[in-house]
């Protein structure tokens, strides 16, 4: 029982509408095993990964980069396909997941043991529950919470380096936005004020939730075809990844749109005591990160000049100082006063990093896939897909097209603003 209850030109030939519709979405892969074990929103579809992968395959050798890892999409995409694939991720806590789910060969008899000494131990923990983060108290009953936490106490009792014991961490961590009764929004967050209307019992749904796991891992175990490796490390350097190691590169990277990576596994690491709330998010995960919101970049820890200055940004110089500048009047005239023109500079100065150091591990010729969307802070549009072509570029790659997959911010009934957005794919080559 599953307990989820909810194109290029040139090298390849190009997607289907139908493939491509749904690529920048990780909805349908909550249908597929072990992709739908934990729901990063972040990510994309891991069918169009395999199109993608498929294609590069029938024009000769593949080795596969994903320098912006997630969940292991990619990586679980290369595995079934035989190819060999590196990734990186700089989340510490969505790295934690990704090599849980990239364990899905383990033995899934094994695991269901483990699963089984937990819940024994559960039995005979002694709940306590009042040193919990406000945020847990928020969002979980007293019973829910105590079942819960007997299950963190006995899982850590038990913990090892094991297979079972890692993929036993993961199986809890699941379960945790099925047994709140807060609202948990579509794109991770949760919504403490907003009650759903159906709630599951903590340890029926770890036990469901186990079963469900072994149930994958006895199917994807068996046409698993090579094994991919996770690094824990920075695209802006790519360190820990060969030298002209990959000639296909697919991802997508951070959208310069204002979205709080660090903030998508609040609740769970607030549950497992490695946060205390938002105010710990800065040290424990956003100083890792693409600077891609408003809440990585202050006055105090930026100097705009300094950034806009800098020789990685010279082939958009120009055009970027002047969006920098309108955002930076723009503010004022908006009572949050985000800082979007630190935001958009701190951002980009990082992409541009990013593709200095792709070229440095990509062959040549290499083609490279990022899933993409442009932005408009406060109505300002900001030519994501052009900056983004022009620093691949600058950075050694010989050209880049763009197939547009959707339009964005049309669904909206509270957006800020009418500029017209897409989302899609930008190819690069070289």
């Amino acid at each position: 029982m599953n307990l989820q209850l909810e194109l290029p030109f040139q090298e390849f030939s190009s997607c289907t509408s139908k493939s491509l519709d749904s690529s920048s979405t990780f909805i349908n892969n909550m249908k597929l095993p072990v992709h739908r074990w934990f729901r990063f929103s972040a990510g994309f579809s891991a069918q169009w990964v395999e199109t993608i992968i498929s294609q590069a395959k029938e024009r000769g050798e593949t080795t596969v980069l994903d320098p912006f890892s997630g969940s292991g999409t990619t990586l679980l995409a290369s595995e079934k396909l035989g190819v060999e694939c590196l990734g990186i991720e700089a989340h510490p806590f969505v790295v934690r997941i990704a090599r849980a789910k990239l364990l899905y060969q383990t033995d899934a008899d094994a695991y269901l043991e483990h699963i089984k000494k937990v819940i024994k131990c559960a039995e005979n923990v002694q709940p306590c529950v009042d040193t919990y983060p406000k945020l847990i108290h928020e969002c979980f009953s007293i019973s829910s919470l105590e079942s819960l936490d007997r299950l963190r106490q006995s899982w850590e009792k038990l913990a090892d380096d094991s297979s079972e014991s890692q993929l036993a961490w993961l199986t809890l961590v699941s379960i945790l936005r099925h047994v709140s009764h807060a609202g948990t929004a579509p794109w991770q967050y949760i919504l403490p004020n907003k009650k759903k209307q159906y709630s599951i019992d903590a340890m029926s749904a770890f036990g469901l939730m186990a079963e469900s796991i072994a149930t994958d891992m006895r199917i994807a175990g068996k046409i698993a075809a090579s094994v991919a490796c996770l690094i824990q490390s920075d695209a802006r350097t790519c360190q820990g990844v060969p030298d002209n190691f990959a000639n296909l590169v697919i991802t997508s990277p951070p959208y310069a749109n204002n979205y709080d990576y660090a903030d998508a596994t609040r609740l769970e690491m607030c549950f497992m005591k490695e946060i205390s709330g938002w105010g710990d998010l800065q040290s424990a995960v956003r100083q890792y990160l693409i600077r891609s919101c408003s809440q990585h970049v202050t006055n105090k820890n930026v100097n705009l000049d300094e950034v806009l200055a800098s020789h990685e940004l010279y082939p958009i110089k120009a055009s970027i100082i002047e969006t920098c500048h309108k955002l930076s009047q723009e503010r004022h005239l908006h009572g949050g006063k985000k800082n979007y023109h630190l935001m958009i500079a701190c951002y980009f100065l990082d992409m541009a990093r990013v593709w200095i150091a792709l070229r440095r591990v990509c062959k040549s010729p290499a083609t490279v896939c990022f899933m993409i969307g442009d932005s408009a802070p406060y109505g300002v549009y900001i030519p994501v897909i052009e900056w983004m072509g022009l620093l691949a570029e600058a950075a050694g790659f010989k050209s880049f097209n763009f197939e547009k997959v959707r339009d964005r911010n049309v669904k909206w009934k509270n957006r800020k603003h009418r500029v017209p957005l897409c989302e899609g794919c930008l190819w690069v080559y070289g």
